[in-house]
């Protein structure tokens, strides 16, 4: 190859990468989101409140012009994550998993938003959902390491809803049941003695 076809190919290589990704879903968000949102995805830390507002309203607004779009909902519900909205995020992700179930975006995400939230049980069967979803190495790592995580919070104990929680006063209940039952005993034999 000469000189000048390499020099060639490798500008027309360049300018391959310099053009943007055309992705559908990058298409339908708005330009002024789109900045905030790549910021979002390097380091969520780094946005302002103002930013993270910004980031929702505009997000809203494109789940409003395509309801039917799993991905745009879910990139709504970690944009809510984000800023602070987990109610409204469940919903999203909620919406985004049943629009599209077999998509691996939706499972993992709802799922890692379970297991944050120390709902291990929803977090179990979502991460478990996207690893049988996953379509190539990059995807099975993430979720083998979701998994591997969510492992580590249920073999510490760590669980806040579901079958296995039990609430903050659990242990006060059966404090006061077991000394409710040890008056009524005492006062049983308290009876069998005077007769």
């Amino acid at each position: 190859m000469s000189p000048e076809t390499q020099l060639a190919a490798d500008v027309r290589k360049t300018e391959i990468l310099a053009l943007p990704a055309s992705s559908p879903l990058l298409a339908r968000i708005p330009k002024r989101t789109q900045g905030s949102l790549l910021r979002m995805f390097t380091d969520p830390h780094l946005l302002e409140k103002s930013e993270r507002a910004e980031l929702v309203a505009g997000l809203r607004e494109c789940v409003r012009a395509h309801p039917d779009v799993s991905d745009l909902r879910v990139v709504y519900g970690m944009a809510l994550c984000v800023d602070f909205k987990v109610e409204d995020a469940i919903e999203e992700l909620r919406e985004g998993v049943r629009l599209a179930p077999d998509s691996f975006l939706a499972q993992l995400k709802m799922g890692e938003l379970w297991m944050r939230l120390r709902v291990c049980e929803k977090a179990e069967e979502h991460t478990r959902q996207a690893a049988l979803l996953a379509r190539n190495m990059a995807q099975s790592e993430l979720a083998r390491r979701q998994a591997a995580t969510l492992r580590t919070l249920m073999h510490n104990g760590i669980l806040r809803s579901g079958p296995s929680y039990r609430g903050p006063w659990y242990l006060v209940s059966k404090l006061r049941n077991l000394w409710s039952r040890n008056r009524r005993e005492a006062e049983a034999l308290a009876t069998v003695d005077v007769q």
